[in-house]
């Protein structure tokens, strides 16, 4: 009984594998919680950047044992070509890139994330001891989230494997509008998210220390009830942003990769390490506004490639020249980003 349970196979790997991650995730967020950033402390800059450097790290790690699961499983234990036709050591060389690639285009897009959720900070006056407990359960939700739509993605794309030229579309089209619009910020005030929540809940107009909601007298009746605060409104704010956020990077995702293993666990990596990247970000947003346009051409090329992937050997654009292009086009955002705000404004060329 147990043997069949730990080796059945679910979305092209054995059950194990996906319960050895899941318990991977759980211990890194227990770490998290209860280690890091036990009680409402706030989170400094410093301890932001080594705490986002050790996600990226364990990120990072983990191409290792992308390389091990690749390098002896059989090929059939994947749906996507690129993984089908190669084995051994060139398949798990293959998978590594796949990986890289998805887990660098999923880190960019959460840090374009981060930029709408401080402006949400600022707006709610979220004090930054309270931001963290709002990060935390958001990023609960995203991982859930997240799960639902990549198994959903994963079963179209068995079925359906013309739905990736729709994607591609979809990527092209929003990597262009993406661009013509990478200099505007959003204004707050006008979100057509928060003012449809602020519909919908009773809402206090101040914190209540770390609560979500707090029973109050009902200003008409008297009788207490319960009400939504701030904290509960910008922690649905988080959740429904990275619901439109992931209507961009599950297609970006699949885009790369149709194997349902790397494409979860490094959009999971990617997100992971959002809360303690969002406080040095937060910070410093103003040095990254050119990392926008750099996710655009990202999102572009992503798309384009499954165009260009019918004139190559085998139908799939080379993955060392989408790792390459990807890491280009990225890197050369943030370092146009950071040499043209260098001394702390905008430098003209």
């Amino acid at each position: 009984m147990l043997e069949s349970i730990l080796f059945a196979e679910f979305l092209g790997k054995a059950a194990w594998i996906w319960y050895a991650f899941i318990l991977t995730v759980v211990a890194l967020l227990a770490f998290d919680l209860g280690v890091v950033n036990k009680g409402e402390s706030e989170i400094g800059v410093g301890e932001s950047l080594r705490m986002s450097a050790f996600y990226i790290g364990i990120g990072l790690a983990f191409s290792g044992v992308i390389w091990l699961l690749y390098n002896n499983a059989s090929p059939s234990a994947s749906i996507d070509p690129q993984l089908l036709e190669v084995t051994g050591a060139e398949r798990a060389w293959t998978a590594l890139q796949l990986y890289l690639t998805g887990f660098a285009v999923e880190k960019t897009l959460a840090m374009d994330n981060v930029f709408v959720i401080s402006m949400v900070f600022t707006y709610l006056a979220i004090p930054r001891m309270y931001q963290h407990r709002v990060l935390f359960w958001g990023i609960i939700g995203v991982i859930v989230l997240r799960a639902l739509m990549i198994g959903l993605g994963a079963a179209l794309v068995s079925q359906f494997s013309w739905i990736l030229y729709i994607f591609a579309i979809f990527l092209i089209g929003t990597g262009i509008l993406m661009f013509r619009k990478g200099g505007e910020e959003p204004n707050m005030a006008d979100s057509k998210i928060l003012l449809w929540l602020k519909k919908r809940m009773n809402v206090t107009p101040e914190l209540h220390g770390n609560k979500f909601s707090v029973r109050l007298p009902d200003p008409k009746t008297g009788k207490l009830r319960w009400f939504a605060t701030p904290l509960l409104l910008a922690l649905m704010f988080v959740e429904i942003v990275d619901l439109v956020f992931a209507i961009d990077s599950v297609p970006a995702i699949f885009a790369i990769t149709s194997d349902a293993y790397i494409v979860y666990t490094s959009n999971i990596f990617a997100i992971l390490g959002l809360r303690a990247l969002f406080f040095a970000l937060a910070a410093m947003v103003h040095r990254f506004r050119y990392l926008k346009y750099a996710l655009a051409m990202t999102l572009v090329f992503i798309g384009t490639k499954i165009f260009l992937g019918d004139f190559f050997p085998g139908g799939k654009f080379p993955p060392a020249w989408s790792l390459s292009i990807t890491l280009g086009l990225i890197s050369g955002g943030v370092l146009f980003s950071l040499w043209k705000t260098r001394k702390g404004v905008e430098v003209a060329t």
